[in-house]
């Protein structure tokens, strides 16, 4: 079994090129955009002008990269504002972006997105004890990257 072979890019022209597919395909923070920079073996000024070009010609621009990955993972993954906040962490997104785009969420749908897990939860779950039952539905939510308030909430209020 050969290990794939990584490309090795000393162009800088031809890196830009390259990145700018990378963003255009698909929204990318600065950090992705950089590790993928150094991956193909370009040098730290070469990788941070790529980078100021990118962000130039707006094909990096982390507030749009926020605001994207926060939709994306709460509508396809029903994610939570923690485990979102988490994730763009990781990615080195500025809190200032991070809270911004978390606000982009609606209360409502965020509401109903919970409701939704944990009766869909509720319904695989064999546990009789209703207060085992309801830790494992809470531990559940919050490893989903709910608030622990909010589920509370929701299980007072419902009889899952």
């Amino acid at each position: 079994m050969d290990q794939p072979k990584t490309i090795k890019i000393t162009d800088p022209k031809i890196a830009l090129t390259k990145a700018e597919h990378y963003c255009a395909y698909q929204e990318r923070s600065q950090q992705e955009v950089r590790d993928k920079l150094y991956e193909w073996g370009l040098w730290p000024d070469a990788v941070e002008q790529i980078i100021s070009q990118l962000i130039e010609g707006n094909f990096l621009n982390e507030d749009r990269f926020a605001k994207a990955y926060t939709k994306g993972k709460f509508s396809q993954k029903a994610w939570g504002r923690i485990k979102i906040k988490q994730g763009l962490k990781f990615k080195r997104v500025p809190d200032v972006l991070i809270k911004k785009a978390l606000q982009t969420i609606d209360a409502d749908d965020y509401l109903v997105a919970l409701t939704r897990i944990l009766e869909k939860k509720a319904a695989t779950l064999s546990e009789k004890n209703a207060l085992k039952r309801r830790y494992k539905l809470q531990q559940y939510a919050m490893g989903r990257g709910y608030e622990a308030d909010l589920i509370a909430d929701v299980l007072k209020n419902s009889d899952l």
